[in-house]
């Protein structure tokens, strides 16, 4: 019995986003200099997830995360268009090696930005998903 990790179901999302043709950044979006956004982008931010028990025998092999997915689009339309492929992309079940996944839970978010500290400005809008799996 392992332990379960989080880096294998984040791959699976990364995954599944860009199989919609979407382009994902880790942690955010680049910022070397001369880096010019696209028109729509999203940005994958994980958070660690929990070990959790499957019963009172106390086998820690179950596991829970949320993870933000950052819509971003040269306009609002194209920042909502972002989110839209992005719910289709994660309505289905991730496939992480070894473990059932439930489908992704999606868990809303704030309404979209703007955001004017970028050139050209963009809009964004922050949308949060619960992912669990077990062996």
């Amino acid at each position: 019995m392992s332990t379960p990790t989080v880096l294998p179901h984040m791959d699976a999302v990364q995954a599944a986003l860009e199989a919609a043709g979407l382009i994902v950044y880790l942690g955010g979006a680049p910022t070397s200099t001369g880096w010019s956004p696209p028109d729509k982008y999203t940005v994958l931010y994980p958070e660690p997830g929990e070990a959790v028990r499957e019963s009172l025998a106390d086998a820690r092999t179950d596991f829970m995360t949320t993870f933000q997915v950052t819509c971003v689009g040269a306009s609002l339309e194209r920042a909502l268009w972002v989110a839209d492929k992005v719910r289709a992309a994660l309505s289905g079940p991730l496939t992480v090696a070894g473990r059932s996944v439930w489908r992704p839970e999606d868990l809303g978010g704030p309404p979209v930005q703007r955001d004017d500290d970028t050139n050209p400005p963009s809009w964004f809008v922050p949308v949060q998903y619960r992912i669990k799996s077990t062996l």
